[in-house]
């Protein structure tokens, strides 16, 4: 290999790599209570992220099967389908269904837990608003809110 393709395959490399560096994964936390509420109805997710690791964290005492929480998001029009298949699907399935509509969640935690997700923010569009929500059985109705993605 001559010393000019050393150099170019070198620097295209090093571009490589940063390029991996450049992609940014933004945290956001949000937390469920005993009484059923999350504390923000609103997130908004920078322009410049890539990913988002949300962590939810169960600020309650109450164990998961009395009181648990998850954090699903949707699109709007998804949200109410989505919350009531959940229903059905049962605590060793963390009310989640297996529905595509569904752009990331949680599992089901207890008080005094926490757990995370982290998705692409390449699957959101920039501006337009999702909805999030427990989908633990009557807690989607006041758990909820929206997620938007700056443009």
């Amino acid at each position: 290999m001559s010393n000019g393709l050393k150099m170019w395959t070198l620097t295209l490399a090093l571009s490589a790599g940063s390029a991996v560096a450049l992609a940014e994964t933004c945290e956001l936390t949000i937390t469920g209570n005993d009484q059923m509420q999350f504390d923000k109805s609103e997130l908004v997710v920078g322009a410049d992220c890539d990913k988002v690791k949300l962590t939810l964290e169960h600020v309650g005492q109450l164990p998961k099967a009395q009181m648990g929480h998850n954090w699903v998001l949707t699109k709007p029009a998804d949200y109410q389908p989505v919350a009531m298949a959940a229903q059905g699907e049962g605590l060793d399935k963390d009310y989640i269904p297996d529905d595509d509509r569904i752009i990331a969640h949680t599992d089901l935690i207890g008080g005094g837990e926490s757990t995370s997700v982290t998705f692409d923010v390449s699957d959101l569009s920039p501006g337009e608003e999702y909805t999030y929500f427990c989908s633990f059985p009557g807690h989607w109705v006041a758990m909820k809110g929206t997620l938007t993605v700056e443009q």
